[in-house]
């Protein structure tokens, strides 16, 4: 039995049903190491990787195919993947690359399923600017700005 992207996906689904987790990627590499991020809301417990690793490892058998399995949350460096990371992400700050090259830092004011609404950091005191609407189509990479303020 080889093992691929959709089985490890259907395992995981298996495992999270039910719950507030959402799969945000799923990575089979033909070395078979095995990448799986989960995330939730509400943010992620070790044990509910923990649980998710000891599922997926009671259903593949290591003596048909040996392989290396990593189930955690997306590190803060990591790019959105999934769109409820937007929702989970409302009132950081975010840097946004938009498909044209173009973009956008600042606070991630709202995310309504199809577009979300950056409100751009202030350059100069005197300057007001606007809040940007973005449509999820149009969003090459969008980031957790990581600050030490």
């Amino acid at each position: 039995m080889m093992i691929t992207e959709a089985l490890v996906r259907t395992l995981v689904e298996e495992k999270i049903e039910g719950t507030e987790i959402f799969i945000v990627s799923v990575r089979v590499v033909p070395t078979n190491r095995i990448r799986v991020f989960v995330d939730a809301l509400e943010g992620l417990d070790v044990r509910a990787c923990v649980n998710i690793s000891r599922h997926i490892e009671g259903s593949l058998d290591r003596e048909v195919e040996d392989y290396e399995l990593e189930v955690s949350s997306p590190g803060l460096t990591e790019p959105f993947q999934h769109p409820l990371q937007y929702k989970k992400n409302v009132g950081r700050e975010i840097k946004v690359t938009m498909s044209d090259g173009v973009s956008v830092k600042g606070q991630l004011v709202s995310f309504d399923g199809d577009t979300i609404i950056v409100q751009p950091e202030q350059k100069k005191k005197k300057e007001e600017v606007g809040a940007v609407t973005i449509p999820l189509s149009k969003i090459k990479e969008a980031k957790t700005v990581i600050s030490f303020k």
